[in-house]
């Protein structure tokens, strides 16, 4: 496996995928800004999408592969029995637990969204929509299990691909936008269900070669079976406690009117880089991290974890740094436009700009997490991630009263930042993880390319100072041709000073 390739290749497909994503979102903001129905769509979309991203990116893959690749190592047979008893399991829970919700959907969305019940219009409209988008659940977990099948053999180009599916469709139904009017979110609603069952379809003809779908419900689960459950629910909530933190603040914004809204948009630029930076290294390491974990390959395993974590932060922290500095730039460009006035794109910056002061570790958290993955422990990251959880809870409802909305992301990058500290101590204390020299001289470069590039990104905001205002027609052709130009000077930077090696493009792992 070559870790650049691999992660290019997931990257590539993810970057399509988020593109479109976002003119599905510039779309949206055209139409709904952060309005009435805008809050309530975003809530019940929230839904769906949030356990998506806790079983797509990485989640599932977690308890699986590790798992998965000791029983292919035994022989084919025994990894198809395994993923078959996994399969049928996982197909009678998800459709048990998508029909109960269904039924009991006003209590779960009053759970979900509690600012929205002294409302009943919007409490039944949110109702309705998360009932139409909810079967997106089922098909999109199953689509997962697909997915951690095709990586565990280091096929990563459909999985990452088949997220486009989603966008294409909503895109779609969004170019008839102001025909639709206020049915538009029911199209919307119903457009999210049929692209997880196209996304399910798509997988499993991509996996069929490895896996073919018996229907057996046998309840007399063997001891890979159990193992694979019992350290799936951890996995969940540690692999995914930037999204489960995102969900909480979710939860206390529907107090605040647009303020679901305002999270939304700046939640949708960070987690373009996050999901290269973080979610695309994390789940390309971790086949060949349990393999080798499994064979005991000590200097194999040292290698892959330092050039990931090397990796991810060659990503992440020139992203955050501009984010940082041109917030306000990057939301009026990509947002702001039709009902998406200029005090939305005012909120929208702030809440990412403390956003991306915890991206780093956001990308930190899923790499981390990976290396216990491998070594089959899913309950050390489950508690760090439980308590940082809490802290998260605890920041954010204390402050919640005085300052708003905007304490939800700053609360989420301080509990980020206290779980990739804790689980970095962890993993150096359980003797799973040791930086090498050679990472400390590449981090250090990186810090200083990112600062020379946040500067040189910071001078070309103020050369286009009155093409990126609010109003001007054109402004996110100035915007995308700054981080154009900014990128070229880190990647410039990066190699000059040696922060990058070329070599390390053809380096197999």
């Amino acid at each position: 496996m070559n870790l650049i390739k691999s992660t290019g290749t997931f990257g590539f497909y993810t970057i399509i995928s988020r593109l479109l994503g976002y003119l599905r979102d510039i779309l949206i903001a055209i139409f709904l800004g952060t309005s009435f129905l805008a809050d309530v769509f975003f809530v019940a979309f929230r839904i769906p999408n949030t356990f998506r991203r806790l079983f797509a990116e990485g989640t599932f893959n977690a308890a699986f592969v590790p798992i998965y690749t000791s029983e292919l190592i035994k022989g084919r047979s025994k990894s198809k029995k395994f993923a078959g008893e996994i399969f049928n399991l996982l197909f009678l829970f998800l459709f048990l637990l998508v029909l109960i919700i269904e039924i009991f959907m006003p209590i779960f969305v009053g759970l979900i969204a509690p600012g929205f019940t002294e409302d009943d219009k919007k409490i039944e409209l949110a109702v309705n929509l998360t009932r139409i988008m909810f079967p997106f659940l089922f098909f999109v977990s199953l689509s997962s299990f697909f997915s951690a099948i095709l990586n565990s053999h280091n096929k990563f180009a459909a999985a990452s691909a088949a997220p486009i599916i989603l966008n294409i469709i909503l895109i779609a139904i969004l170019i008839f936008g102001k025909i639709l009017n206020d049915q538009l979110i029911y199209y919307l609603s119903y457009g999210v269900s049929l692209a997880g069952f196209l996304q399910l379809i798509f997988l499993y003809k991509f996996a069929y070669k490895f896996f073919s779908v018996k229907f057996d419900f046998n309840f007399k689960l063997p001891k890979e079976v159990k193992l694979f459950f019992k350290k799936l629910l951890p996995s969940i909530f540690s692999s995914g406690v930037t999204q489960i933190n995102i969900l909480v603040g979710t939860i206390i914004a529907s107090f605040q009117a647009s303020a679901v809204s305002y999270l939304y948009y700046a939640d949708r630029i960070y987690q373009i880089n996050l999901a290269i930076a973080g979610i695309a290294i994390s789940v390309v390491i971790l086949p060949k991290l349990s393999n080798f974990v499994q064979q005991n390959k000590k200097n194999k395993v040292s290698l892959i974890q330092n050039k990931a974590l090397e990796f991810s932060m060659f990503l992440s922290l020139p992203a955050s740094a501009a984010l940082l500095i041109g917030s306000q730039e990057i939301i009026s460009a990509l947002f702001g436009y039709g009902s998406f006035k200029e005090v939305d794109v005012y909120n929208s910056a702030k809440a990412l700009y403390f956003f991306s002061l915890g991206l780093p570790a956001f990308a930190s958290i899923k790499v981390f997490s990976s290396f216990f993955f491998a070594n089959k422990d899913t309950i050390t990251p489950f508690y760090i991630s439980l308590i940082s959880v809490i802290l998260n809870i605890v920041i954010s409802i204390y402050f919640f009263r005085d300052i708003g909305f905007i304490i939800i992301p700053i609360a989420t990058t301080i509990s980020s930042w206290f779980n990739a500290i804790t689980l970095f101590i962890f993993l150096r204390n359980q003797n799973l993880f040791k930086l090498n020299d050679i990472f400390f001289i590449k981090f250090f470069k990186i810090i200083f390319a990112s600062v020379m590039m946040g500067l040189f990104f910071k001078y070309l905001i103020l050369v286009f100072e009155n093409q990126l205002m609010y109003y001007y027609g054109f402004k996110s052709f100035y915007l995308i041709l700054s981080a154009i130009l900014a990128l070229i000077f880190y990647l410039l930077a990066t190699y000059f000073i040696k922060a990058f090696n070329f070599k390390d493009l053809k380096l197999k792992y």
